[in-house]
C-alpha cells in the first residue's frame, strides 16, 4: 500500500465523475448490497464531485457528493476504498466540500449518515438530528452541522 497521501481535488470532467461512481458501485452495490438503482439517484449531473486519487497512477480511490440547495449544503455518496479507510481520506474530503459550502453561503450542511461511519461526522462538528432510519437496507441518521456563527436562540 502506497504511503503518501492521496490528492484530494474537484472532478475535473467525465472521466473523474466515472471513477467516482466506480468507487461508489464497489462501495456501496459490491460490499454493503445497496441495489444500482437506489445507488444512482439522478441527481448526479447537478452536483460537485470531489474526488481522492492515488499517489503514482491517479485513479480515483475515494469520492463524495455535494448538492447545494437554498442554502443547505448535503453531503451524500462519500465512499473510499477499503484499503485507503482509515487515513483520513474521507474526513479530508468532508473539510473541503464544507468549505466550498461556506464559499458559496451554504449556512447548514446535511447528510445521512450511515451508523457505522458517525465518528468521522462527529469529528467534522456534525451532530445527530434523528432517529436511526433505514435506507437502502442499511441504517442512517439524519445529521446537520450550522456553517455559519448562530445567534442565541436560532436553533
Amino acid at each position: 500500500m502506497e504511503t503518501s497521501e492521496p490528492e484530494i481535488r474537484w472532478a475535473a470532467g467525465a472521466a473523474d465523475v466515472r471513477g467516482a461512481l466506480a468507487v461508489r458501485e464497489e462501495v456501496f452495490c459490491r460490499e454493503q448490497g445497496v441495489s444500482r438503482e437506489e445507488e444512482i439517484d439522478g441527481r448526479d449531473g447537478e452536483a460537485l464531485h470531489l474526488v481522492a486519487l492515488a499517489p503514482g497512477d491517479g485513479r480515483v480511490i475515494g469520492t463524495l457528493r455535494l448538492l447545494i440547495d437554498a442554502g443547505t449544503a448535503k453531503v451524500g455518496r462519500v465512499a473510499v476504498e477499503r484499503d485507503w479507510r482509515g487515513r483520513r481520506v474521507a474526513s479530508r474530503m468532508l473539510e473541503l466540500a464544507l468549505a466550498a459550502a461556506r464559499e458559496q453561503g451554504c449556512v447548514r450542511a446535511r447528510l445521512a449518515a450511515q451508523l457505522t461511519a458517525t465518528g468521522v461526522y462527529r469529528r467534522a462538528g456534525f451532530e445527530v438530528e434523528s432517529e436511526p432510519f433505514e435506507d437502502a437496507g442499511i441504517q442512517h441518521v439524519w445529521m446537520g452541522l450550522w456553517l455559519t456563527p448562530r445567534e442565541e436562540g436560532d436553533r
